[in-house]
């Protein structure tokens, strides 16, 4: 029998190289494999779209910053020596697609720049949920604030985890640089957030 594609707003099934890691699917793209590539997009697209919007503030610009940085890595990839892992690779390319974006014009949405807020507890009340949105708002106005630079490290660094050096990697900037960004952030915050401790 022969494969059948997928109906249309169904996931396609399981690749073989689902389980590669990302310096073989890179190789394997860099050479041309599509597949390998399309394995690439679904693994890190979503973590990358959520850091692009917390940088960017609007979910279209966000997902467009990284159909472009995607679009830019395909072209590039010939390229990739895997000095580092492809992770940090595409956390570089976004962020400075971010940068750009930033540069060029200021963002009209305000920035979304935390996680997806939790679902208030059912026993809490409305007071307590409300408090945390207007929370939310601050701390995205407070992060509107920051330099565009500066707000990138102390998203890629509290928000997704980074090590400072894969910070550096993707800011382009030394991880001295990238700890002082981050202090000055985090004071920054504390001060803008005072109210709400």
């Amino acid at each position: 029998m022969e494969d059948q594609p997928p109906a249309r707003g169904e996931a396609p099934p399981p690749s073989r190289l689902d389980e590669a890691d990302d310096s073989l699917l890179a190789v394997r793209a860099g050479e041309g494999d599509e597949e390998a590539f399309e394995v690439l997009v679904r693994r890190h697209a979503p973590v990358l779209v959520q850091m692009a919007h917390r940088l960017l503030g609007g979910k279209g610009d966000a997902e467009d910053a990284v159909q472009e940085a995607f679009v830019n890595a395909w072209r590039r990839l010939p390229e990739f020596r895997g000095d580092a892992a492809f992770r940090t690779w595409m956390y570089r390319i976004v962020t400075n697609k971010c940068l750009s974006a930033l540069r060029s014009h200021r963002p009209s949405a305000p920035l979304d720049a935390v996680a997806e807020p939790v679902a208030p507890d059912h026993a809490s009340s409305p007071t307590r949920a409300a408090e945390g949105a207007a929370a939310v708002e601050e701390l995205a106005r407070a992060l509107g604030e920051l330099t565009p630079r500066t707000r990138a490290c102390w998203v890629l660094r509290e928000l997704h985890g980074l090590s400072y050096a894969d910070i550096a990697e993707a800011v382009g900037v030394s991880p001295q640089s990238v700890r002082g960004r981050i202090f000055r952030a985090r004071r920054y915050l504390t001060e803008a957030m005072g109210a709400w401790r």
